[in-house]
């Protein structure tokens, strides 16, 4: 499967004629929040694949004619995407959890990811604790990822938030249970293997 994954910022190269060349082959596009509705739907017109999208702590609504993966699991070509929007509470607004919030959230998606027999892409707008989050609550990341990984083991986890204009940020981690974490602030196209 190949994916293009988006965050945070737009990419003047996607907001183009050129994204049907950059986006030759893509089998489903990602948007892991925080972008305007007016740019994913572009990128859905522009590119002949499903969107599947989780809400950033910015958003408002979502894209029309995308697919809202926030709290649920969808399966695209064979494989298992599921959606946890949202960043750390650090001030009153929508799509802000506390850590027992997020770990609710997932408990409520649970169901559909037994029912799909687990998940083989996490798809986040923050990251997973300790694995390219940063110190400030804004940007901390939430330690139920972790948990998810590790029972879960996907494949992979795409995620935004942080980005790179923030100073040196790494934009790949391995995680202990084999999952490969990208930080997909702008875009990046995946070959997933």
């Amino acid at each position: 499967m190949r994916l293009l994954a988006v965050s945070d910022e737009e990419s003047a190269s996607l907001w183009s004629g050129q994204v049907k060349d950059l986006a030759r082959g893509i089998d489903v596009i990602v948007s892991c929040g925080d972008l305007r509705n007016e740019y994913l739907e572009f990128l859905l017109t522009m590119i002949n694949a499903p969107l599947l999208y989780v809400f950033g702590n910015h958003d408002e609504s979502g894209p029309e004619g995308g697919i809202c993966l926030d709290g649920r699991v969808c399966e695209v070509e064979g494989v298992r995407f599921l959606g946890l929007g949202g960043s750390m509470r650090y001030r009153p607004g929508r799509n802000m959890y506390s850590e027992s919030e997020m770990r609710l959230r997932f408990l409520r998606a649970w169901p559909g990811i037994l029912l799909k027999g687990g998940i083989d892409v996490l798809v986040t707008h923050s990251p997973a604790r300790g694995f390219g989050d940063l110190d400030d609550l804004a940007h901390r990341g939430f330690e139920t990822f972790n948990m998810i990984i590790r029972k879960y083991r996907p494949k992979y986890m795409l995620h935004g938030h942080v980005h790179g204009s923030y100073g040196r940020i790494k934009k790949e981690h391995s995680h202990e249970a084999g999952t490969k974490i990208l930080n997909v602030c702008g875009y990046r196209i995946i070959e997933m293997t």
